[in-house]
This record gives C-alpha cells, structure tokens and sequence, in this order.
C-alpha cells in the first residue's frame, strides 16, 4: 500500500477520463476502473509514499496545494514496465516547482517518498491501465488517440490511500 498526493481533475476531465476507461473496459483492456478496490479517481500523482504519518503528510501538503488549479495538455499516450499505460501530460516549469515543493515538505515529515517520485526523475502521467499486456497495445492506443488531444484541469487534490481507494481531500 501506498499513500499519494494526487492532483483531481474537474468534472469535465473527470467525466472525459472515465469515459475512456469505460471504453478500454468495453474493448477488453482492464482499467483503474476496475482494478484492485475498484474506487480508483482519474489522478495526476505528484509524490507517492511507502511509509507516512498521516497527520504530517495532510499538515504539509495542504498549504501548497489548496485552491491551485492546473491545467494540463495531454497528447501522448506512454508505458512503463510490466504493462502500466498512461495519458502523458505536457508540464510547464510551474508544475515542476509544484512537485518539488511537495516532495521537499514531505522530506520534512519523514515519510519515505517512492524513488520514481524524486525530482528529476518523476514522469508526470494519468494512469490509464495498470497491466496491459503487449497484444493489447494497438487496441489501447487507437481508442486513446480517438479522444486526444485532451486540454484537462486539474481543480484541487487529495491524499489518496493507494490500498483502500480512501481520499482526504487537501
């Protein structure tokens, strides 16, 4: 389990994001829709961590992430290993220092920030599906490519609990 400070998009995103994985579902490519718990929000993760103090993590989070819409340009489809697929966002320098600043209050908690999640090496990404296997591949990316390019907001954010699917907003 882990615990992520996420970027929640507005309803219109939300919906749009959905959809897609509705879509993927439809054409036999398991989604977050479906995955684990099932209560998995469409999400832009900024820090993810394997070890927390809740208290400390939602006292040093908040500040810098209430009432800070972002707006993302997503227009490419990305993977990681062993099959994770995911909208690729097009990031100016201020959700750089926006994620940096959240990594840098969290050192300061204590909680033990997930290496992927250190600047410089962060990939900023909307998770589509968690496991697609290679086959799957050109059925994921021609219903991705039907819906982008996507202009999205991200409106407020959240602690999300990557194991029960628990949010606290921020």
């Amino acid at each position: 389990m882990a615990l992520a400070v996420c970027l929640l998009f507005d309803r219109r995103t939300d919906r749009l994001l959905r959809a897609l994985w509705g879509r993927l579902e439809e054409l036999g490519v398991p989604t977050l829709q479906t995955h684990t718990h099932g209560r998995h929000v469409p999400h832009l993760s900024l820090a993810v961590l394997r070890e927390w103090d809740h208290d400390k993590v939602m006292k040093a989070a908040q500040p810098l992430l209430s009432d800070r819409p972002v707006d993302l340009f997503f227009d490419a489809l990305g993977t990681f290993r062993r099959g994770r697929a995911w909208l690729a966002p097009a990031v100016g320098v201020d959700v750089l220092q926006l994620q940096a600043a959240v990594v840098s209050a969290l050192g300061a908690t204590d909680a033990e920030l997930h290496r992927h999640y250190q600047p410089g090496r962060w990939v900023p990404h909307c998770t589509l599906a968690p496991r697609v296997p290679l086959v799957a591949l050109p059925v994921l990316a021609a219903a991705v490519y039907d819906v982008l390019p996507l202009e999205a907001t991200a409106d407020r954010a959240a602690l999300i609990d990557s194991g029960t699917g628990q949010i606290w907003p921020l």
